[in-house]
């Protein structure tokens, strides 16, 4: 597998802070990590020069952009309709709720019409991954 085959891609909604964004950012790689193929990972374990450990990261492109939520919320559609991609999504709720029961009831008596998107990630082979976000901007701090 090269480097260029596959491509992790983090959206996040342009009205976010960037204090959020982190946030939003940080859980959803933890989730994309954790249900990704076994290929997503680089080396396990890299021991320095020094004989320290250092865990691998992701072998694959990860970049973060931005949109406006209206686009956000069309991205996380399309990218759920292609079963070749992993699509880890971040509604509101997840900064609204303290513990993982209150965000399950939350998001559970909602309808997916009604649910306010913040972030995603998508992850999967590039072709796919840029034909939904290929046109994003980078996210920066403006």
């Amino acid at each position: 597998m090269k480097y260029e085959d596959k491509k992790i891609v983090g959206i996040v909604a342009s009205n976010v802070d960037p204090v959020a964004a982190l946030n939003v950012i940080g859980h959803l790689a933890i989730s994309i990590g954790k249900y990704s193929d076994k290929e997503i990972m680089g080396q396990k374990i890299i021991t320095d020069k020094s004989g320290i450990d250092h865990l691998g990261i992701s072998q694959f492109p990860f970049i973060v952009t931005k949109v406006k939520a209206s686009k956000l919320k069309n991205a996380i559609n399309l990218a759920k309709q292609n079963h070749n991609l992993l699509v880890a999504d971040y509604p509101k709720d997840m900064l609204d709720t303290r513990t993982d029961e209150e965000l399950v009831n939350s998001i559970s008596s909602k309808e997916e019409d009604n649910l306010e998107y913040l972030g995603a990630i998508i992850y999967g082979n590039t072709e796919d991954v840029n034909n939904i976000t290929g046109k994003y901007q980078l996210w920066k701090i403006d």
